[in-house]
């Protein structure tokens, strides 16, 4: 080791974080299993595919009427 090295440094916010995770070992897999709830989805790529089908192409100016 370099004489010149100096110790590793850690931000106040790493620290609250790995005193959090100390103090609470499950809390990863308890933030996994949030995540699982709200967010890992599995997509009907059939119903997204005919979503994607049915949607009407938008016009370029959003409030303006169709002239006739």
């Amino acid at each position: 080791m370099s004489i010149f090295r100096r110790p590793d440094y850690q931000s106040e916010v790493t620290e609250f974080i790995d005193s959090l995770k100390a103090k609470k070992p499950t809390l990863e897999a308890e933030q996994r299993a949030g995540r699982a709830l709200l967010w890992d989805k599995n997509v009907d790529r059939s119903a997204q595919s005919e979503y994607s089908e049915a949607r009407v192409p938008q016009q370029p100016y959003v409030y303006q009427t169709l002239a006739k």
